[in-house]
């Protein structure tokens, strides 16, 4: 997975250094023993290990330098998705909890809590949200996830069961 994160650059470098490495190893170890019988020898088995540890040495920098990653970490590179925000919702019999009543833009994945004694669900209302934007019915003591983009405004949250939102089950959050 790191040399999928890694740019083409880097990508080449460490291809380029672990070509090297791997060409000095067969070589030594196939091609150099058939030319000269007796390799390394007792004369070349000095300049042999200082090959082989300067190889190890350049391998193991070009490594450290090449993995690295960008001095830019946490910034979105260009196209990707936009990093999104998590806001916990607890309901209950008969009102909707958020931690916050306003929010910067961006996407936001609310996770909703039932901590009620009968079934409920979070739907969303405003300009900005095109068509159904809800949860799930939610059992008690259940969990729903509701990933959404919210762009300025303002936005009415509420429980669409039966008649939850007119007894209280609604709450506004504005975004911007």
């Amino acid at each position: 997975m790191l040399v999928a994160a890694l740019s083409t650059d880097h990508k080449i470098g460490l291809a380029v250094m672990g070509a090297i490495f791997i060409a000095f190893a067969l070589s030594a170890s196939f091609l150099a023993p058939r030319r000269w019988p007796d390799f390394p020898g007792p004369n070349g088995l000095s300049v042999f290990v200082i090959a082989s540890v300067a190889l190890f040495a350049a391998m193991i920098t070009a490594v450290e330098v090449f993995g690295v990653e960008s001095e830019a970490k946490g910034a979105p590179e260009a196209g990707a998705a936009p990093a999104t925000h998590t806001i916990d919702v607890t309901e209950s019999e008969f009102k909707i909890a958020l931690p916050s009543a306003k929010v910067a833009e961006g996407k936001y994945t609310f996770v909703v809590k039932n901590a009620g004694k009968i079934g409920h669900d979070l739907v969303f209302e405003g300009t900005k949200v095109k068509g159904h934007e809800g949860t799930t019915l939610i059992p008690p003591g259940g969990t729903a996830k509701l990933t959404v983009s919210l762009a300025k405004g303002d936005y009415t949250l509420y429980c669409s069961v039966d008649s939850h939102r007119q007894a209280g089950m609604v709450t506004k959050l504005t975004v911007g």
